[in-house]
């Protein structure tokens, strides 16, 4: 098929560089434009960009023109159907809209619109079905494009666990407490000075975002709404010196009593649409158990399969809320971002969307 062309809004940023290599070489996708803050325009990519990835700048990405963040510029110097979102949620509020509006379709990684009533907040593998909120998107707000969500980096690598066992046992709670990679705050967003020999135990919003976006993820598309699922989310995060790779320590309190070996075989055997499908970008496995005491490890199992799967582990009774306790371990910048939103678009070919 003739690949779609996109455009990475925020593309000079950590974020932004995570879009542009997983886009490089992309059977699906053609990247044809690149945007920044107006002190970046008009440069080369390379020119503009400080490149903090280990693998090399794409060379034919480094010689694009740097766009300004304005879809009439977008529009004017590029062939564009789609624009992934890079941007920090405050710019995302105002500017994503004005994409939209003007006919693009935005998978944005920002966290502006995820929990609009018809906005779709997506992980491929546990809601697809709640695409179907672009129709009502774009008939209230009557534009021509759309905007589609995925969700917080540490609330997706969660919800892929929670999904296998939600079908399987019920869940009644969930109680989580996070260890984050430093790379979740940005390039500059921790100094080395607070975060060596040292845990922060405070992510602004992240608590938050991880007890409501649950919800609605795990929710069954009602019509024109999404009903959020009725279990009851508590989450503590918590800033730690790793580079890439967030750790979760999960208690789950299921509706039916579950075996520790047969819930392990349910998160192994778990598949979803993208898998089905065969999406490009889709892990061989969502879920990876491993059998090893002290595993996962963000060090050795934050790369599988791309970063693009959840690895598990230490699966446990619990004794005190009488269900399951596991440790998991995703890349927070692959998975938990870009790679994220690059699956999202990837569904939208799938069903028509673009």
């Amino acid at each position: 098929m003739a690949k779609v062309r996109v455009g990475v809004l925020g593309a000079t940023g950590i974020v932004g560089q995570r879009f542009i290599s997983l886009l490089a070489d992309h059977p699906w996708f053609e990247l044809e434009a690149v945007t920044a803050s107006p002190r970046s325009a008009g440069k080369t990519y390379a020119e503009a960009a400080k490149w903090y990835l280990e693998e090399p700048m794409p060379e034919d990405v480094a010689e694009l023109t740097v766009l300004e963040t304005d879809p009439k510029e977008v529009e004017r110097e590029a062939d564009v159907d789609l624009v992934f979102s890079a941007l920090p949620s405050d710019v995302a509020r105002d500017v994503e809209p004005a994409f939209a509006e003007a006919g693009f379709a935005v998978a944005s990684n920002a966290s502006a619109y995820r929990m609009e009533e018809d906005v779709p907040l997506v992980v491929p593998e546990v809601n697809p079905d709640h695409l179907g909120l672009i129709d009502v998107q774009r008939d209230e707000r009557d534009w021509d494009g759309f905007i589609v969500t995925n969700p917080n980096c540490s609330t997706i690598q969660m919800v892929l666990t929670l999904k296998p066992l939600m079908d399987e046992y019920g869940i009644e709670s969930v109680v989580v407490s996070t260890m984050q990679a430093v790379s979740g705050a940005g390039y500059a967003g921790v100094p080395s000075m607070a975060i060596i020999d040292n845990v922060i135990p405070y992510i602004e919003g992240e608590e938050e975002k991880m007890e409501t976006e649950t919800l609605k993820i795990l929710g069954e598309l009602d019509g024109d709404r999404v009903e959020f699922a009725d279990v009851k989310v508590s989450a503590s995060c918590h800033r730690v010196p790793v580079l890439d790779g967030h750790t979760e320590a999960i208690f789950v309190a299921t509706e039916k009593e579950a075996d520790p070996e047969e819930a392990a075989e349910v998160l192994a055997g778990f598949r979803g649409v993208p898998q089905e499908k065969g999406l490009p970008s889709a892990p061989e496995r969502p879920v990876v158990v491993r059998e090893e005491e002290d595993r996962p490890q963000p060090r050795f199992d934050r790369d599988v399969d791309g970063g693009m799967a959840v690895v598990v582990g230490r699966i446990r009774k619990d004794p005190v809320f009488g269900g399951l306790k596991y440790v998991c371990v995703g890349h927070n910048a692959v998975r938990g971002a870009a790679g994220a939103s690059v699956l999202n678009a990837e569904l939208l070919v799938e069903e028509g969307y673009l």
